[in-house]
């Protein structure tokens, strides 16, 4: 029996400071610990800090020719400038993660919209916002198993300054439980 063919176009965004391109960096490194084949291309406004951010990242188990996410199975957004520039991109029956700390208006789409109070919970369970975006990934790979949780793990380990490494497990343990609390409920 063959493999069936899989390729996700996955796109992460919002603004600079989030950290989603780190987040963008996990993911491509954990589908690449999963023996997937990836590409990962990022963007940012002049900006370092608020201007405009995202993250692509392509998993796919075969080769592919167009090394850019252009229509999307899965968007991450965790601004509302965010969300509202890159949803027309989202392919119907698609998926939208938006943290509704701050993504407050959607625009009905034929997609699974799922939407949490990621920077909030971060703050609150973690006392900082900072691991938002590794939280957020997190549920984004519960939800639509592009990757293991190992190798997210071991890509979060390896990607994350020494001191911040617990931190952000902590953080992605979080957003694993989200997910799968979210998907008990259906």
């Amino acid at each position: 029996m063959t493999e069936r063919k899989f390729k996700k176009e996955i796109r992460l965004s919002g603004s600079g400071g989030q950290g989603l391109i780190t987040a963008g960096i996990i993911l491509a490194k954990a589908a690449i610990l999963d023996k997937a084949i990836v590409t990962q291309t990022q963007s940012y406004g002049p900006e370092s800090r608020g201007g405009a951010s995202r993250a692509d990242v392509i998993i796919s188990n075969s080769e592919f020719y167009f090394p850019e996410a252009t229509k999307f199975d899965v968007l991450l957004t965790l601004t509302q400038e965010a969300c509202d520039k890159y949803s027309v991109n989202l392919k119907d029956n698609g998926i939208l993660i938006a943290d509704n700390t701050f993504v407050k208006n959607i625009v009905l789409m034929d997609s699974e919209i799922y939407e949490l109070p990621f920077t909030e919970i971060a703050q609150k369970k973690l006392g900082t916002e900072l691991p938002a975006n590794i939280m957020s990934l997190g549920f984004l790979v519960k939800i639509t198993g592009v990757v293991s949780e190992s190798s997210l793990k071991k890509a979060i380990k390896s990607s994350i300054k020494r001191r911040y490494v617990d931190l952000n497990l902590k953080a992605v343990k979080i957003g694993l439980k989200l997910a799968h609390n979210y998907i008990k409920e259906d």
